[in-house]
């Protein structure tokens, strides 16, 4: 009777372990996904940094000043500015906006406070998920631990 009980225990411990590693798949999963979000929200808080940093250079230049614009491959045109007080702003989906200086900050900025809220938000989800991987991972290395035990003991 003892021996069929510990057979009973025994299954249910496989059949946790089964279930913990499927989770730990899972989550594992999860947190990976979670970092590449952070990944391409902290690409965008750079990009938006840096258009950021240009619009305050715009604004101390004058009309018809000589800029270099970047096209790509660290390489740049001369081009005059017309009107350092009027900037084509991306809305999404292919449509762009033409504002004033002043607001196209003030877009610049809001878009950059909704990413560091967002940002912040997925790494509490990370820090989560990595918890529960810890408490998983702990919970299948003593199960393993006890299923090992009670394997030694019935091959004495």
């Amino acid at each position: 009777k003892k021996k069929l009980e510990k057979k009973k225990l025994e299954k249910k411990s496989e059949e946790e372990l089964r279930r913990l590693s499927v989770e730990l798949r899972f989550l594992e999963q999860t947190a990976e996904a979670i970092q590449s979000r952070i990944n391409m929200v902290n690409a965008v808080i750079t990009d938006l940094t840096y258009t950021s940093m240009a619009l305050d250079g715009l604004e101390k230049e004058k009309e018809n000043s000589e800029l270099l614009v970047p096209i790509g491959g660290n390489s740049y045109i001369k081009a005059k500015l017309e009107n350092p007080d009027k900037v084509i702003v991306g809305m999404g989906a292919g449509i762009s906006v033409e504002k004033t200086l002043q607001e196209a900050k003030e877009i610049i900025k809001k878009r950059l406070e909704n990413l560091e809220k967002t940002r912040m938000s997925l790494q509490q989800q990370l820090a989560q998920v990595a918890e529960r991987i810890g408490e998983d991972r702990e919970k299948f290395e003593k199960l393993v631990a006890e299923l090992r035990g009670e394997k030694a003991q019935q091959n004495v």
